[in-house]
Formats: structure tokens, C-alpha cells, sequence
């Protein structure tokens, strides 16, 4: 075997082949590659016309979107750090009691005479401050105006100067296969715009999220997108940008959308009242598995939900429905489970009529119902414990029943009030008072009744729990 040095180091007389060939083959590659830009280059016109951009579009839409920046402080619940002896004892006086968490993200503005501004409950809640920043550089305290968890919807607003709005397209004129654009601040990087199609339609079934009739699309969408922009060629919003199915946490190709229709009309409410009134029929239902159907004696392969309880006097009690009916259609499209079902029910205007076709004894029925908005016992605060004064709690709904949460959810927190002293947000969840369960608000006001000097609730606030001892 014979081994040669490199190249550049033998003698001149053995290097005068190879650097021949190393000066042709620089040349060739040098050649090639002007032409490969020449032909990878696009014109900058076709027969005459210019080609197609989104630049002019864009330069419209994009100042009417903006950077959310929403800051939540935690209470940090440590009994040793809690007790004035332990403290000063072990040199702990100036270790911080609580924790501050960011999060980022985009909203839409939507009224720029007015200020209002669209985006995801996830973006903002709990926060205790919120900023948005907008294409200008500005950045913008805002305020929270109101929220809804069940459609993951907001409304913030921030000082109305010099704003850009986008208009409210009718996103029930969308088709699959229509071109969008997708606008936000993936990752924290900046304002982004990604372009792709709708790729389906009234999407549901995602795992952690309420009403669910969802715009799909391929259009980019990544962490920190959420809250943003989805609009048509024509710049006007036909979605908030929502959530991603990624297995691996990045982009995949699907991309969800809470469609214009629903966060429009979701908006209109908080705006008006701060809160959103969703319809009930007054059931619960079970998506029908082998054992449901055996025990009701239908086909195994039967798709529906079955009837398992059946409120007094509510619109479904009214229409005549019974537990044991299997409801296999609501207003014309087949129910596969309950979470079609809670969908059909939460997105029926209060008022409106729902048509159900049912299997009862193993005979067809149709009934109809109309929606009536949910009726919910509330209190304030200073009515259960003067410690709880400027809250106001509520029962759970029955959709957030169905999604296995109980307690008592807190609807309202005055600023400055003892109960946000105390560390209450709008959104919490209330599940326990020490050691002992509650899963309404006459448990609450009972326990609470027994006069207990010391109190510590036990609090549900998005995806964490944590210990609130009221002063």
C-alpha cells in the first residue's frame, strides 16, 4: 500500500496535474453555479404582470397585531418561610415569598377607536400584569376587560392612540383548500407572518380545551403564536391563532384556529357584561362504549351518547327527554361522544332551538329543545368570611362537571381587596378548605361557617395547585 502526503505538500513538478485540475474544477463549479442562481431566480414578472405578494396585504394587517406580555406573581407557600421564628431564626427574612412567571404571546386589535384587543385566555391567565407591545415599538400597559375559558377567548385593552384594527371576516364562508396567513410572535422572536391553507373544518377533540370548532390550517404556527392573527388574502381575521398538535412541541403542519364567528360573538359579551353566558339543555351524557351498550340493550357498534341524568325542570326535562335515551344527533350532525355533544350545546345561542334524534327502547325519536343559559348559584365573598371580601365565587357549570373539575370557581376579584391580598385570581378553582373536599358553594359557606380561625384553601389556578392561607 502506498501512501501519499497531502496534496500541498509534494514537490511542484508532482502538483502541476492536480492543481490543473483543481483550477478547472473551480471554474466548473464557479460556472455552474451562475447558472443555477440564474435559473433558481424568480421573474419579476410574468406576460407582463407582476407576480403575486403578500407584501401589500401584510403591510396592512401587521400593525393591528400585537406582542402580549403577561406577568403572574405566585405565592410561594413554605411553612418554614410562613413562620416569624424560622425566619429570623435561620437568617430568612429577605427570601421572597413569591415567584414571578412570564408568558408571551399575541393578540389582534379589534376596535382601534376603543382600544380592545382579541386574544387567548391561556395568554393571559391568572396574570396579574399585561403588557402589549405593538409593531412600532410601543408597549402598552393593558387591562383586562374579560375572559372565558371554555371558548379560551379574551378581551384586554390598552390606551387607544394611534391604533390599527383588523375587520371581522364570516368565518363560516371559509372552504378547505382557501390560502391564509398566520401572524403572531412565535417563540419571542418577533412579529412573523407563515402562510399555508385551510386544511379542515369544525375540528374538535383536543385534549384540555372546552368548546372546541376549530379551524385547521397548515400555516406555521409555533409557541408564542397563540392570541394571534389568522386571516384571509384579503386581510381580514377569520381565526385567533389557538393551539398546535405536535408531538415533539415544534410545528407539524396542524395548527388550530378559534374560527371569527365564535371569539366575535364570545367578545361582544365580555365587553358588554365582563363574563359570557353559555347554553344549557340540563343533561349529562356518556359516550357510549360495549358495556353502556349492553346494558341498554342497542347495537355494540352503536355511536351516541347515552342520557344519565336529567335536570328538573331544565330545557332537556322540558323537551321530554329521559335517562337511557341515546342521542345520536344534534341539529343534523352524528354525535360520536360526549365532547360533540357538550360542543353542540355550548355553541347553541342561548334562546335558539337544538333538534336531537334519539334512540329510545331502541326506537327512533326526535325531539327539540330550546337553550336556556346556565343557572348558576354565585355569592360574594364577604357573605362566607369577611377574609374573602371583594371576590365573588360560583358553582361549577355542568360542562366543567363534565370535564371532571369540582368546587367553586372564583368569578370576580376587586383590585386591592382583601381577597387579591390573599392571593386570589378571577379563574381559580376552589377544590378544598384544609383537608376536606368541596364541590359547591353550600359546602364552602358550610365549612366556612364554623368560624376557623385558620383557613387555607386549596386552589386549582390552569395547571397547577397550590395552598391560599387567608389573612
Amino acid at each position: 500500500m502506498r501512501l501519499y502526503p497531502p496534496l500541498f505538500r509534494r514537490p511542484l513538478s508532482d502538483r502541476r496535474p492536480a492543481l490543473v485540475f483543481f483550477a478547472l474544477a473551480v471554474l466548473l463549479v464557479a460556472t455552474l453555479g451562475r447558472v443555477a442562481v440564474s435559473q433558481a431566480a424568480l421573474p419579476v414578472a410574468v406576460d407582463g404582470q407582476p407576480l403575486p405578494s403578500l407584501a401589500p396585504m401584510l403591510e396592512r394587517v401587521v400593525p393591528a397585531v400585537v406582542n402580549i406580555n403577561s406577568k403572574t406573581h405566585v405565592r410561594v407557600n413554605n411553612p418554614f418561610t410562613n413562620d416569624p421564628f424560622f425566619r429570623q431564626f435561620f437568617g430568612m427574612q429577605n427570601m421572597p415569598r413569591e415567584r414571578v412567571e412570564q408568558s408571551l404571546g399575541s393578540g389582534v386589535i379589534i376596535d382601534a377607536a376603543k382600544g380592545y384587543v382579541l386574544t387567548n385566555n391561556h395568554v393571559i391567565d391568572g396574570a396579574d400584569d399585561i403588557s402589549a407591545t405593538l409593531h412600532d415599538g410601543r408597549t402598552l400597559k393593558a387591562k383586562l376587560i374579560g375572559s372565558d375559558p371554555d371558548t379560551d377567548v379574551a378581551v384586554i385593552q390598552i390606551p387607544a392612540e394611534g391604533l390599527t384594527s383588523l375587520p371581522l371576516a364570516d368565518s363560516s364562508q371559509l372552504r378547505v383548500g382557501d390560502f391564509v396567513v398566520a401572524l403572531g410572535n412565535p417563540f419571542g422572536v418577533g412579529q412573523t407572518a407563515t402562510s399555508g391553507i385551510v386544511s379542515g373544518l369544525n375540528r374538535s377533540g383536543l385534549r384540555g380545551l372546552g368548546i372546541q370548532n376549530f379551524i385547521q390550517t397548515d400555516a406555521s404556527i409555533n409557541p408564542g403564536n397563540s392570541g394571534g392573527a389568522l386571516v384571509n388574502l384579503r386581510g381580514e381575521l377569520v381565526g385567533i391563532n389557538s393551539a398546535i398538535y405536535s408531538p415533539s412541541g415544534g410545528n407539524v403542519g396542524i395548527g388550530f384556529a378559534i374560527p371569527s364567528n365564535l371569539a366575535g360573538s364570545v367578545m361582544r359579551q365580555l365587553i358588554a357584561t365582563g363574563s359570557v353566558r353559555h347554553g344549557s339543555l340540563g343533561v349529562q351524557v356518556q359516550t357510549i362504549d360495549a358495556d353502556i351498550a349492553r346494558l341498554l340493550g342497542i347495537k355494540d357498534d352503536q355511536r351516541g351518547v347515552a342520557v344519565t341524568e336529567v335536570r328538573d325542570a331544565s330545557p332537556a326535562a322540558k323537551a321530554g327527554l329521559q335517562a337511557g335515551d341515546v342521542i345520536v344527533a344534534a341539529n343534523g350532525r352524528a354525535l360520536l361522544n360526549e365532547n360533540d355533544f357538550r360542543n353542540a350545546e355550548g355553541l347553541a345561542a342561548i334562546g335558539s332551538t337544538v333538534e336531537m334524534k334519539l334512540l329510545r327502547d331502541g326506537k327512533p325519536l326526535t325531539v327539540s329543545a330550546h337553550v336556556e343559559a346556565e343557572n348558576l348559584a354565585t355569592s360574594a365573598g364577604e357573605r362566607i368570611d369577611a377574609r374573602l371580601t371583594g371576590a365573588i365565587f360560583a358553582d361549577m357549570g355542568e360542562r366543567a362537571r363534565a370535564d371532571g373539575k369540582s368546587g367553586v370557581g372564583v368569578t370576580g376579584v376587586a383590585p386591592g381587596s382583601r381577597a387579591a391580598q390573599n392571593g386570589l385570581k378571577v379563574g381559580d378553582i376552589v377544590f378544598g378548605i384544609g383537608n376536606l373536599r368541596i364541590n359547591s358553594l353550600a359546602d364552602m359557606s358550610r365549612i366556612m361557617g364554623r368560624g376557623l380561625r385558620r383557613v387555607q384553601l386549596v386552589v386549582a389556578r390552569g395547571g397547577d395547585t397550590f395552598i391560599v392561607t387567608l389573612q
